[in-house]
């Protein structure tokens, strides 16, 4: 329980009722707003993009599994069932704690009373010399495009050279062994085996190879032990190539060049280890702690600050949390039931995270999942986990036509033949046949 119960400025005004301004519409945002949905304030959710975006299947969007349509939510339809909040399209330059306003880099800017922090993380790259300019990562709706148009295009062009010399050696690589990047090359590597024969007969799906990277000695390594070689075994079986303790020197355009020197050949290479905080965090003059991260206390108050929260992946807390979709949630809750304490002149409560599990898929019929029931912890493995994969990720998406969409095409896509040799794919640009080689780049 926190000693702080009071904001800095009054929590009523004669303006209006106090006003709670929410940074970031993604999981942690909106559960904050939810549980102020019945409060006696103003709430306005700011985000720099108008939708918000159910990052745990942009991977499938990625590999053309999903239309991003399925994937992501206008961020103003949440006002339909929250007419206390409203919606500010922008990007955040500078927030002022003690004037307690939020300035925008299109000039405008917004008043608190309080002040939720929920903007998430993004890509780290870790310093690796090339990585940030040569790699697609999957952290965004466009980064999730470009990277599904960037692998069709290499694919149509492999196969235009191929028509007119030996068959192309096509190689995608992705570095990182974590939920990500495991779910990501399990869906290439199906993409290859059950697409290629058929729609890409110029190439021979023998000669297209998927290669996981990643510096630790297992892949899922927050999972248990038999859970990590379930899918390590599964990866294997779909014909994806594991370099397991194995670091990445550079990445330059024609590939990947590892610690031990040897260097892979790659027309595509996904980037899916690590997130750090936003640069332009640094700017806003709120405490810093791991990874850019801002610390704050046991109630998710920023730490020194009375009416600021930081919650989601951007926060650190005492006790550390992983960065995933109910930690957010919950945490966003309870940064909103904790705002609602402080306005009635309660006590704030410490977060009590509960943990529902953990899982991962890498392909059709095949995942892990550890599921937590009361004190009990329930591991799975295969058809069983798959569907309890399926179920959780469609349950959880925003709105019922992206729930009926994503169900239709992920259902079709893993039980109807016909469906998968079906990708749903973007603009490809013609392969220009002067260029040589360096057009597949």
């Amino acid at each position: 329980m926190s000693e702080q119960t009071t904001p800095a400025r009054p929590a009523a005004s004669a303006r209006r009722r106090p006003h709670v301004v929410i940074l970031g519409g993604g999981f942690a945002g909106l559960g904050a707003a939810k549980a102020l949905r019945k409060a006696e304030v103003d709430v306005t959710l700011v985000d720099k993009r108008t939708y918000n975006t159910f990052q745990p299947l942009l991977y499938q969007v990625a590999t053309a599994g999903l239309n991003a349509g399925d994937v992501t939510f206008f961020l103003r339809a949440t006002r339909m069932k929250q007419t206390n909040l409203s919606f500010r399209h922008g990007e955040v330059e500078k927030i002022n704690t003690e004037a307690q306003t939020i300035d925008f880099t299109d000039g405008g800017a917004l008043e608190y009373d309080f002040l939720i922090v929920g903007t998430g993380v993004t890509t780290n790259y870790f310093n690796t010399p090339g990585a940030e300019e040569n790699t697609l990562a999957i952290y965004t709706r466009q980064q999730a495009l470009t990277l599904r148009d960037k692998i069709f295009t290499r694919l149509e062009h492999a196969a235009a050279e191929s028509a007119n010399s030996t068959p192309e050696e096509v190689t995608l690589v992705v570095v990182g062994g974590g939920a990500t990047g495991v779910e990501t090359a399990g869906a290439l590597a199906e993409l290859r085996n059950d697409a290629m024969a058929v729609v890409y007969p110029e190439l021979d799906p023998r000669r297209t190879h998927v290669v996981l990277v990643e510096m630790a000695d297992v892949v899922l390594a927050p999972f248990a032990p038999n859970l990590r070689e379930y899918a390590a075994k599964a990866l294997r079986e779909r014909g994806v190539e594991l370099r397991l303790k194995t670091s990445v020197k550079s990445v330059t355009p024609e590939g990947v060049e590892l610690g031990s020197g040897e260097f892979i050949p790659a027309g595509v290479v996904v980037w899916a280890t690590g997130v750090t905080a936003p640069k332009e965090v640094a700017g806003w003059g709120l405490p810093q702690g791991r990874g850019g991260r801002i610390t704050v206390d046991a109630d998710l108050r920023v730490t020194g600050l009375s009416n600021v929260f930081a919650v989601g992946d951007i926060a650190v807390t005492p006790d550390p949390l992983p960065q995933l979709a109910q930690p957010a949630l919950q945490g966003g809750v309870q940064a909103g039931k904790n705002i609602v304490a402080l306005i009635t002149g309660r006590p704030t409560a410490p977060f009590k995270y509960k943990d529902k599990g953990t899982m991962a898929t890498v392909g059709r019929r095949a995942a892990v999942a550890d599921i937590i029931v009361g004190k009990k912890s329930i591991k799975l493995t295969g058809t069983l986990a798959w569907l309890i994969w399926l179920y959780v990720h469609i349950a959880t998406l925003l709105g019922n036509r992206n729930r009926l969409a994503t169900f239709v095409n992920l259902v079709t896509k893993y039980l109807a033949p016909s469906r998968r040799t079906n990708p749903i794919v973007g603009d490809v640009p013609v392969f220009d046949r002067e260029a040589g080689k360096k057009a597949l780049k």
